[in-house]
């Protein structure tokens, strides 16, 4: 080998050194247990949110809920009111209807008050009329006349003034002497009666 084939030869020993020894130079070096653990925290802690900021947030829902509750405490309290006076309207304006039913039997009664000079046959006819009205007044509400002359005596319709001997069946209704009446099916007035009772007796 020539001189100057070896001066070639050197120098390509020398590049390639000097290279290894750039490439060691950038290559990292590899990072210890400890510091990774360190950054793993690290990275932790600013992305878990701190006791402060969890506190804040749970006194907002808590506020949120309590507000919800008052809400829906004020609702209820406002919808029973509402009932109450609904229901104190329907006791005190019950009868409204009907009052307003019996106001042309009045005008009635008071237009027979007030004529002059009627004969009385007009009278009795204007109170014939007036009492159909009343009639109808009463059917409307369900108001029903309990007349049993004749009937079997019923404890829970009638009332008996007396018994009298009669020569019809025992416990029946000889007279009426007051009519009774039923709101629906309810006695409002039992009928007063005399009841037949045997001669015998």
């Amino acid at each position: 080998m020539s001189e100057e084939q070896q001066r070639h030869v050197a120098q390509s020993n020398n590049t390639n050194n000097h290279e290894n020894d750039v490439r060691e130079e950038l290559q990292p070096e590899p990072e210890s247990p400890q510091d990774a653990a360190s950054e793993q925290s690290a990275e932790s802690t600013e992305s878990a949110p701190d006791t402060e900021t969890l506190l804040r947030q749970a006194e907002l829902k808590a506020q949120e809920s309590h507000d919800a509750w008052l809400r829906a405490k004020a609702e209820a309290d406002n919808v029973r009111k509402r009932a109450q006076v609904d229901i104190a309207n329907a006791h005190k304006y019950a009868t409204e209807t009907f009052a307003s039913d019996l106001l042309p039997v009045k005008d009635s009664l008071e237009a027979a008050l007030a004529a002059e000079n009627a004969t009385l046959d007009a009278l009795k006819s204007g109170v014939e009329l007036t009492l159909k009205q009343l009639s109808a007044v009463f059917d409307k509400a369900n108001l029903r006349e309990l007349n049993p002359a004749g009937e079997k005596f019923d404890p829970h319709r009638h009332q008996a003034i007396s018994m009298l001997p009669s020569d019809k069946e025992p416990n029946t209704v000889i007279n009426v002497l007051q009519k009774g009446y039923l709101l629906h099916d309810r006695v409002i007035r039992p009928a007063l009666v005399t009841v037949a009772q045997n001669k015998d007796a």
